[in-house]
């Protein structure tokens, strides 16, 4: 069974533990991140979080094209 907390914004965040982990998981987002505790399960969401919400760079923000053959 998880735990769900809305912080004052509405966001909703659920923690259930699985496995000896904890898995913090924003229901907004869907995104989620684990820890060994529920601080660091929360912390590990917070910086998931901060770089699913970084932009994505513009076609013209490219410096260089790359060169690598797979690409």
């Amino acid at each position: 069974m998880g735990v769900q907390s809305r912080n004052p914004d509405g966001d909703t965040v659920v923690i259930t533990r699985s496995d000896g982990w904890y898995v913090a998981k924003d229901e907004d987002t869907g995104v989620a991140s684990q820890g060994e505790t529920k601080a660091e399960a929360l912390a590990n969401l917070a910086e998931a979080l901060a770089l699913h919400e970084r932009p994505v760079p513009e076609e013209d923000d490219v410096v260089e094209a790359s060169t690598a053959p797979w690409l």
